[in-house]
């Protein structure tokens, strides 16, 4: 039996107000004054009061980030082009700020300014070779569990699919569970379902372990204090945080499944948004996961979220067939979810007419 020495992040804060430690910890990591801190902070933010909070010192710079659409492989090459024009040296490290799509680009702009090309031909397992710079993470919304993750998920020219690698996981994580008190209540559904879905496809899947059931049960009980229960809000907060980091925990000794497969199909022909996507495909995916559907049509029906319906209505046979196609790379996903014969479970054409149903 073949085994993986998986990375965990080895520091992490967790706390209301944890968010100002940020001077102190990242004083002991800088490498001089001509080596400045890269902060990439959603740009939700920008002319708010959390920039002004940023500890910057010489050089460091602040870069806002539209998280609009899904993090590119194109646009972390950017990223990284303009740093190495702007700077004359390496930065000490790169901080992010946001949610998943903050996260991931801290994550890919991390690596790829230590290593060489682009950042689409490391879009797999493990193949990255050398170290990245230090960074650290800093979410601003809960459930995606990008801050506990070994992989920055990113749209490239021919898939969706992340950089998996040891060197991807953060150096540095705060969890400040103040800073999600003002996500909109839309996107605080559809990101801690992402923390939900997480849960049932990592409990349900072929790959489950005792390592992984013992974070993917606790985040689950989390995830129905929060969505099904009547928490005060800062205990919501803080609950939900911790759920998002254990629902990340979850999958790193297993995988997610059949909703997040068909996700980044629907991310990479349509730019659908991640947690919003898993919601739409989930919702259809019963035969899968019975219980875990049902659970979440109480959720849904508790927080009044009405999902968007006609999302492949119209789509052309070559468009389904692009979703299909993409879904389908995903080959750990499905196995995870049906087992190693899934390519016999899982034909096109039914994946096709679900597809259809969204």
């Amino acid at each position: 039996m073949k085994f993986k020495n998986f990375p965990m992040v080895p520091r992490v804060v967790f706390g209301r107000g944890s968010f100002y430690a940020l001077d102190e910890i990242l004083s002991k990591q800088r490498k001089g004054n001509k080596a400045p801190f890269i902060f990439l902070v959603d740009d939700w933010f920008e002319g708010k009061y959390l920039p002004e909070q940023i500890p910057l010192r010489y050089d460091d710079e602040v870069l806002f980030i539209s998280a609009e659409k899904e993090p590119k492989t194109k646009q972390v090459d950017q990223l990284v082009e303009y740093l190495r024009n702007q700077h004359e040296n390496l930065p000490s490290g790169i901080i992010g700020i946001g949610g998943g799509t903050v996260l991931d680009l801290a994550k890919a702009v991390s690596i790829m300014l230590s290593n060489p090309g682009k950042a689409e031909t490391y879009q797999g397992w493990d193949l990255v070779k050398e170290p990245s710079l230090y960074h650290a993470g800093i979410p601003t919304i809960s459930g995606t569990g990008a801050e506990v993750s070994r992989t920055t998920v990113l749209l490239g020219p021919t898939k969706k699919l992340g950089i998996n690698s040891d060197y991807t996981t953060f150096d540095q994580v705060i969890l400040d569970p103040k800073l999600t008190e003002t996500v909109p209540k839309e996107q605080w559904f559809y990101t801690g379902m992402d923390c939900f879905i997480h849960c049932i496809e990592s409990l349900e899947g072929t790959y489950l372990n005792a390592f992984s059931q013992s974070y993917g049960e606790k985040a689950l009980a989390l995830c129905k204090e929060v969505f099904l229960g009547d928490l005060p809000p800062e205990e919501a907060q803080d609950k939900l945080m911790m759920a998002s980091w254990h629902g990340g925990m979850s999958i790193a000794y297993s995988q997610v499944g059949v909703a997040h497969a068909m996700s980044y199909g629907l991310s990479y022909l349509l730019g659908t948004k991640h947690g919003i996507g898993n919601c739409l495909v989930f919702q259809h995916l019963e035969e899968f996961y019975p219980k875990g559907v049902a659970l979440f049509q109480k959720m849904l029906e508790k927080h009044q979220i009405d999902l968007p319906t006609g999302l492949c209505a119209n789509l052309a046979a070559d468009e389904l067939d692009t979703l299909v196609q993409v879904s389908l790379g995903m080959k750990p996903l499905w196995e995870n979810a049906l087992g190693t014969d899934w390519e016999n479970e899982m034909c096109p054409e039914r994946l096709r007419k679900l597809f259809e149903r969204i």
